[in-house]
């Protein structure tokens, strides 16, 4: 549920700034943003968390790539304060959801190298 919730929250957010700087209706991303939320939302069903997942800004394991952490900052940065507007009780969900500590990084079982 958790996971799910974030997915929606992160896919919100990039329709937002999709439309806001795309110039798309907002209810479907231009291609350079859908592979965006393709990416992200494959990173956050694997995350190794698991439903006790963080929210990515307190995550121990920064599983993005570079280039990619730095696009979906910049989506958040522009989207996030419009969230208030348009979806509040997603914003504020997000925003609790932030505030809750990182958990432990789970231990590999035995034979097996932590994450990737």
């Amino acid at each position: 549920m958790r996971r799910a919730r974030e997915i929606a929250t992160v896919g919100t957010m990039i329709l937002i700034y999709c439309r806001g700087h795309h110039g798309t209706d907002g209810t479907q991303a231009c291609p350079e943003c859908a592979s965006l939320l393709v990416y992200a939302s494959r990173r956050t069903e694997r995350c190794v968390f698991g439903d006790a997942k963080p929210t990515c800004a307190n995550c121990q394991v920064h599983c993005y790539t570079n280039e990619m952490r730095d696009r979906v900052r910049a989506v958040m940065r522009w989207a996030g304060p419009r969230m208030l507007l348009r979806h509040p009780i997603l914003a504020l969900r997000h925003k609790l959801d932030g505030l809750r500590p990182a958990p432990l990084l789970p231990n590999p079982k035995k034979g097996q190298s932590g994450p990737r």
